[in-house]
């Protein structure tokens, strides 16, 4: 029974082992700290989140030189944001894209939002939800922003998307109102991206 149940013991020990080993946490974080990061990666990782956010979390916090605790606490707050992100956006969703849905959740992105904007846009939504994020720090409302973002969803490529995050911000560096400047950018660029849609 003892050799049945070994490879067992062994497989359930593989993953906490190889993150505990992992030389970036080992150089930056302390045995306290670096066991408690384990243990939020570990249980990212059996439940199918992408990990590699969860590690540079835990980094960023080491280079600010944040204690323990906090460091912990943004680890295990952005495994959260990783599992609303996924929630949102379907268990299809590539790391990259619950990477991105994380950012606009903390950025104040409702996870309806998200949803609304996986099925509008059967493609990739890195990009879009990059945008999305950045249209909220630079000061429009998470609302208006997603609305923003919805109305290119369905039509408009990646780098009209960019294009349009580019220009509002530009807007709002010019002394725009940033709800008013999402607005009167989008009407324009939901027009560009119906011209380049038709044959």
């Amino acid at each position: 029974m003892r050799a049945a149940t070994l490879p067992l013991c062994i497989g359930l020990l593989v993953p906490v082992t190889l993150a505990a080993q992992d030389p970036r946490l080992e150089r930056r974080l302390d045995a306290g700290t670096r066991a408690a990061v384990v243990a939020v990666i570990d249980s990212a990782r059996a439940a199918g989140l992408p990990i590699e956010p969860l590690v540079d979390r835990a980094l960023e916090g080491a280079a600010k030189h944040a204690d323990s605790a906090r460091i912990v606490a943004a680890v295990s707050l952005l495994a959260t944001e990783l599992a609303t992100a996924r929630a949102a956006l379907g268990p299809s969703s590539s790391p990259p894209e619950l990477d991105a849905g994380a950012s606009a959740l903390r950025a104040g992105v409702r996870p309806s939002d998200l949803t609304q904007l996986r099925q509008r846009r059967p493609q990739s939504l890195t990009v879009a939800l990059a945008a999305l994020t950045d249209l909220v720090v630079s000061g429009v409302p998470a609302d208006s922003a997603a609305a923003a973002v919805l109305a290119l969803a369905s039509s408009a490529r990646d780098d009209q998307i960019v294009d349009f995050r580019r220009a509002v911000e530009r807007d709002i560096a010019l002394g725009a109102p940033p709800a008013a400047a999402a607005t009167v950018r989008v009407n324009a660029a939901v027009r560009a991206a119906g011209r380049s849609g038709k044959p």
